[in-house]
């Protein structure tokens, strides 16, 4: 077994070989609490998910922090505008929500659909305004190591200075002169226009509420400083995996890196990055039009669906949402789910259900969760060991078929699509439709068999009528119950 992943700093597949042996560290970045969650949220959410998951399964302890940024100039902004009813709201804003009543609120339907699809909650989730006295003592010993400056307007803001560390860039392989923003930002107190804030004065305005006391004045944290700062109070100096979202790496995981490694911390060994999700090729944008929500899948597909939805792709590569995307992903769960549901009503029949865990998933799916977490190509040895099951279903070999169903829990418990959620079953009530539906394709099967095509039409009418639905294969007739 060798797990190797991409490291976005080296630009290369590495072996994976974890700081303290046995046991892996992992922090990815969390929601900005402003708003609903959208679909990148969720995929990133579900992305290192299975990779905790992967490495579980590999026999590591693994300790995962996601933070909470529940401080930021638009959770100032949205909640000014919510005592303000001539500003645009959106739906479901509250009026005269203080901001850490809107950060709470906000954080709460992240917790929302982080559950309903299955993505197991952290082993830590901080929040960043609990952790004030560990951001400042950052900005203090960065001064002391002349990385870092007070204003020079005076305006109680603490400057990360990008000149200060030859380093600056190296993530993203930039050079600091070529970076955007090098000739036209406002440099307000800065020695640079590409110095970043670390710490944020007080502004005529704003809530006191929102400020804290600090050396430099009263402020509140940038929203760089708040991840290296929590990130060293889990996970130490120096960690194993750090991940995000691509659209992180710059500027914020530059600087995170840029800051943590100029206070002499070694920080991350791995940097990963999920890929974007776009509609019909085009990126998502509210001003177009063009975007989906994770509430909106919900409403057309259940959370299994989605979870496999958003979770089907490499998670370096782009997602692409296309209208019959949840309709394609309907499809291959049923699949899955139909060979489940016949597989225990066989093996029940015949008293030899085992529908318990191997505790080893096929070597082919293994080496492809190995290999850079490709989920496609274990997605495919899932597929391929439902149809194996299947098959072995259609000849009586009751012994190949529990190995299949087996495996393929195991396989689904791995990525996750086992803890989504699903609808409340009557198990009575299940194991009935199922002896019925049954009695109805042995009947369909002998009318077919007798060539009296017009009775095994009207049977597979009347099931289609009462929302089963049946597929044909050479391996026999499978159903599932229409989803929708």
């Amino acid at each position: 077994m060798t797990l190797r992943f991409y490291d976005t700093a080296s630009a290369e597949v590495r072996d994976f070989v974890p700081l303290v042996p046995g046991k892996a560290s992992l922090y990815y970045c969390g929601a900005t609490v402003q708003g609903m969650p959208h679909v990148g949220h969720i995929r990133s959410a579900i992305a290192f998910d299975q990779l905790t998951r992967w490495l579980e399964y590999r026999g590591f302890r693994v300790t995962v922090v996601r933070n909470v940024t529940d401080i930021d100039d638009k959770i100032l902004a949205k909640s000014e505008a919510s005592f303000h009813p001539e500003f645009e709201q959106e739906p479901g804003a509250v009026p005269e929500e203080e901001w850490w009543a809107l950060a709470y609120r906000y954080e709460q339907e992240f917790l929302k659909a982080y559950d309903t699809l299955g993505v197991s909650r952290p082993t830590y989730e901080p929040r960043a305004t609990g952790h004030i006295p560990e951001m400042l003592a950052l900005v203090q010993q960065l001064i002391d190591r002349g990385h870092a400056y007070p204003a020079l307007d005076g305006s109680g803001d603490v400057y990360f200075d990008v000149r200060s560390w030859n380093k600056y860039g190296s993530l993203t392989r930039q050079k600091l002169d070529d970076m955007q923003g090098a000739t036209d930002a406002d440099p307000r107190g800065k020695k640079d226009p590409r110095d970043f804030a670390l710490w944020k004065g007080h502004k005529e305005g704003e809530p006191t509420t929102a400020s804290w006391v600090s050396p430099w004045g009263a402020g509140r944290p940038g929203w760089h400083l708040e991840c290296s700062a929590m990130v060293t109070k889990y996970l130490g100096t120096e960690f194993d995996i750090h991940g995000g979202g691509l659209d992180l790496r710059f500027p914020h995981h530059e600087n995170e890196m840029a800051q943590s490694q100029a206070a002499g911390h070694a920080f991350a060994n791995f940097w990963m990055h999920n890929g974007m999700v776009t509609y019909q090729g085009e990126k998502m944008s509210k001003s177009v039009g063009n975007t989906v929500s994770p509430a909106e899948m919900l409403e057309l597909a259940p959370p299994r669906v989605v979870r496999y939805y958003l979770g089907q792709a490499q998670y370096r590569s782009v997602l692409d949402y296309q209208p019959t995307s949840l309709q394609e992903a309907t499809a291959a769960v049923e699949r899955i789910d139909g060979f489940i549901a016949r597989a225990v009503r066989a093996l029940s029949a015949d008293g030899s259900l085992f529908f318990g865990s191997h505790g080893t998933v096929p070597d082919a799916f293994g080496a492809a969760m190995d290999d850079d977490l490709n989920v496609p190509q274990a997605l495919g040895v899932l597929h391929d060991t439902v149809r194996a099951g299947n098959s072995a279903l259609t000849a009586g070999d009751f012994a190949a078929a529990r190995q299949a169903l087996t495996g393929v829990t195991d396989m689904l418990r791995v990525l996750g699509i086992s803890d989504a959620a699903q609808p409340a079953v009557d198990d009575q009530a299940t194991a009935a439709l199922g002896t019925l539906v049954e009695a109805q394709l042995a009947a369909r099967a002998d009318a077919r068999a007798r060539k009296d095509w017009a009775a095994s039409d009207a049977i597979r009418d009347t099931l289609s009528a009462a929302g089963v639905v049946v597929e044909d294969s050479a391996d026999g007739a499978t159903w599932s119950l229409q989803r929708g």
